[in-house]
């Protein structure tokens, strides 16, 4: 069960690698990348909760454990991956307002 785990979150991750490759393919924004990997963080967070709580149900204290030490480890990296702070592209300090109103090139007078 664990391998087919394995193998359906490689999955998910290579679609995913796919999607952020193809939505942007010259042009890689890494906030875009942030909060995709912290929604399936949170989706996955969720599911070991879940899982949790179904075994605890069952009455199986060890698999319970487990799933919410995973869980919890999952939150973390959720924090951590919450703190990384995306640095902005570069702006330039003065813009050209003839660069920024006009629609064609300016000519200029010799």
């Amino acid at each position: 069960m664990a391998k087919l785990h394995d193998m359906r979150l490689k999955l998910l991750i290579q679609q995913e690698h796919e999607r952020i490759s193809k939505s942007r393919p010259n042009d890689l924004d890494l906030s875009i990348v942030q909060a995709r990997c912290l929604c399936w963080l949170a989706l996955l967070a969720e599911a070991h909760e879940d899982q949790a709580n179904d075994a605890e149900k069952r009455g199986d204290a060890e698999q319970a454990m487990g799933w919410f030490a995973d869980s919890m480890r999952l939150r973390d990296v959720i924090n951590l991956v919450t703190s990384i702070e995306i640095p902005l592209p570069d702006i330039p300090d003065s813009l050209d307002e003839n660069d920024e109103l006009s629609d064609g090139p300016t000519i200029m007078p010799k």
